[in-house]
């Protein structure tokens, strides 16, 4: 079984893929390839995704019983002893530090402030 997910990617390349795989939901794609269909796909979409990013998922033999491969994708396949998962990057700090004090809590805000509000309960 062979899952494809694009996004963002151009309307021409989603009608070549579904010469072989059944779109499932926009973007989606499933189906049975060889190997080296798949292969052939796969660099199909890589050449041709445009500013889009996309996903491959296959079976494989192996305990995980698939695996996957990522272009241009924020979040990278990772090896975790024997197991491949997906590292989703950090978010960036900002450059520059904002030196404004927070502001004060409003008024209300504790739990003792809510039961004298609302009485004891």
């Amino acid at each position: 079984m062979t899952v494809i997910i694009l996004a963002n990617c151009p309307p021409g390349l989603r009608g070549f893929l579904t010469r072989w795989l059944l779109e499932i939901s926009p973007g989606v794609f499933l189906g049975a390839p060889t190997t080296r269909v798949r292969d052939i796909l796969w660099e199909e979409v890589r050449q041709y995704r445009g500013k889009g990013r996309a996903l491959l998922a296959y079976q494989a033999n192996h305990e995980q019983g698939f695996t996957f491969a990522t272009h241009e994708h924020a979040w990278q396949p990772t090896d975790h002893e024997g197991l491949t998962l997906l590292h989703r990057p950090s978010p960036q700090a900002p450059l520059v530090a904002d030196t404004t004090p927070p502001s004060p809590p409003g008024q209300g805000w504790s739990k003792a402030a809510k039961r004298r509000r609302f009485g004891n309960r």
